[in-house]
């Protein structure tokens, strides 16, 4: 099934909807059958269904809404891949959390779903600032 990068960049808007709900259910419905999660705040890969909306009672209890800084799309047949960064507002608290992601989806029964979410941290907020590479700061250069 053909995909293209924008409505790539809108399958994120489907899973946050799910989350916005706060129903763990309706969001582990958006993985598909064998997907996997590598969550941002459990040690715990996700690798079925139970263990993926496990992970979702407690992380809807925060009221998360996400919105994408940064995405990075590839396009593939009956599959598609979005990579970047994000940032959650936690509603019950208000802290913002930034992270990195990574969401693959596979086109199964007749819907896009997520077979890999991968998500994590920041590390530069644990390890300190890294520095730029190169050639991002040949980039910034130019475009001065």
């Amino acid at each position: 099934k053909e995909i293209s990068e924008e409505e790539v960049k809108n399958l994120f808007q489907l899973w946050n909807s799910a989350l916005a709900t706060l129903d763990p259910d309706a969001v582990a419905k958006r993985y598909a059958k064998n997907a996997v999660l590598l969550p941002t705040v459990s040690d715990i890969p996700r690798t079925d269904y139970g263990l993926i909306k496990d992970y979702f009672v407690g992380f809807l209890d925060k009221k998360p809404q996400g919105e994408i800084l940064e995405s990075n799309v590839t396009l593939g047949h009956n599959w598609c891949q979005d990579a970047g960064i994000y940032e959650f507002t936690m509603g019950a608290t208000g802290d913002k959390v930034k992270g990195r992601y990574s969401f693959v989806y596979v086109y199964e029964d007749g819907e896009w779903k997520i077979a890999h979410h991968h998500s994590s941290v920041m590390p530069e907020a644990f390890l300190g600032p890294a520095p730029k590479p190169a050639v991002s700061q040949e980039k910034e250069a130019a475009m001065a």
